[in-house]
């Protein structure tokens, strides 16, 4: 049982309601919902990073699932399995992620960089030099801020999700979290869509 209950219908301006309108109705935006002032710019910034990094998108997913994963928020993993898996991140590399085991023989490089990085980003304030080098030697400069970014927005999503108690209705599949058909946004693929540089395991 969601711990606040939806927000008045009333209460929200019309801007906001034109911009939901484009959007399932999904508990965990009517939970945003409360906030009218920034409920539209979250959303535009998922929307965003589904369709404006230069990070590729199975990078994306896996940092994601890792925040789902330190976050310990079912939600977020649920929703990203399948679209991690549309991405190209396999059902043992998700198993591993949910094992914790970061440091797995099983992983590519690659992946256990990202992962590690990851998940002390989510941990601690800082991570050490050492692991630092090893993440600049794999990501770009943009790659890495949005790598912060994702981390970021996604330790947001959960904690409102975990504190909220924000219940699982619906899994959207391999499709965007929320459409990216809105006002403003851009579907992958097109324009601005995120390149797969280094989307295959063993890139690097």
């Amino acid at each position: 049982m969601p711990r606040l209950t939806d927000p008045d219908p009333k209460t929200i301006p019309d801007d906001v309601r034109d911009f939901l309108a484009f959007l399932p109705p999904d508990p965990l935006v009517k939970m945003l919902t409360h906030s009218t002032g920034t409920v539209k710019p979250f959303i535009q910034l998922a929307q965003a990073q589904f369709g404006s990094l230069e990070l590729p998108a199975r990078a994306r997913e896996l940092v994601i699932l890792t925040v789902a994963e330190y976050a310990g928020c079912e939600f977020v993993a649920a929703q990203h399995r399948p679209m991690s898996e549309a991405a190209g991140v396999d059902g043992r590399t998700r198993e591993l992620i949910r094992g914790r085991e970061l440091d797995s023989p099983e992983l590519p490089a690659f992946d256990r960089t990202l992962i590690r990085f990851t998940a002390e980003v989510v941990q601690g304030p800082t991570v050490s030099d050492e692991l630092f080098d090893r993440v600049r030697r794999l990501l770009t400069e943009r790659e890495i801020v949005e790598v912060l970014q994702v981390a970021g927005y996604y330790w947001s999503f959960s904690r409102v999700c975990t504190v909220l108690d924000i219940e699982i209705t619906e899994v959207y599949g391999a499709g965007e979290p929320v459409p990216a058909d809105a006002p403003g946004t851009a579907r992958p693929g097109s324009a601005g869509a995120p390149h797969e540089h280094r989307d295959s395991a063993g890139a690097h």
